[in-house]
């Protein structure tokens, strides 16, 4: 059966809209662009037996916003699921939260993996745009409290995936990015794209269900 790819969560994964050739992480990871990334010709799902992708991610997807994403997902065939949250949920007041509000988050986001029908789940953590430069913080927070909160949200995502899946270091990668891997101050570019797609795809072939090894 074909390898069905989920994607979930937030621009992250749901970036086209902001390249002008139109591709996201998970199009690349199912059909490599050949012409625009040469040095991925073979790495892709298409080269190993094929997929199909289902996109469900939204830009400016939060954690509230995945229950919404799953209505309809059954699982069914081997499938994969790719998941990009909790940044918007720190630009829109984690970062200033304390407590409730990243208790609330890792509840919720829990209740969503626990009722995802899909294995395995390849759960991303959250990188910084700044990489690490604290003169390029545009948050508004202090700089402190902005990257002690960030760290916790990026602990409690590690935290629930080695419950429910595997990690996608995503801010340990882009960190050593620059400022050509943005657009739109967070969004991924092109490059960033391109980029998320090598850490997911990184986990992805480990992960692999039996059957979509091979390739045809």
């Amino acid at each position: 059966m074909t390898l069905t790819l989920f994607t979930f969560g937030d621009s992250v994964l749901d970036c086209a809209h902001y390249n002008r050739h139109g591709v996201s992480p998970g199009e690349l990871l199912v059909r490599n662009r050949d012409d625009l990334f040469p040095e991925f010709r073979g790495q892709d799902l298409d080269s190993r037996g094929g997929a199909r992708l289902v996109h469900r991610a939204q830009d400016g997807g939060t954690v509230d916003s995945l229950a919404r994403q799953l209505r309809g997902v059954e699982g069914s065939g081997p499938a994969v699921a790719l998941v990009s949250v909790g940044g918007n949920d720190l630009l829109r007041g984690l970062l200033l939260d304390r407590d409730p509000g990243f208790e609330a988050f890792q509840r919720e986001l829990s209740a969503f993996l626990s009722a995802l029908p899909i294995r395995p789940v390849l759960l991303a953590n959250v990188y910084d745009p700044s990489v690490g430069d604290d003169r390029r913080n545009f948050t508004g927070v202090s700089i402190h409290q902005a990257r002690e909160n960030h760290r916790r949200m990026n602990g409690i995502l590690a935290a629930l995936a080695s419950e429910y899946g595997v990690l996608v270091d995503l801010h340990g990668h882009f960190l050593g990015g620059d400022a050509s891997w943005f657009t739109s101050t967070i969004e991924p570019s092109l490059r960033g794209a391109s980029e998320v797609r090598r850490c997911f795809w990184r986990e992805l072939v480990k992960v692999l269900p039996a059957g979509a090894e091979a390739a045809p």
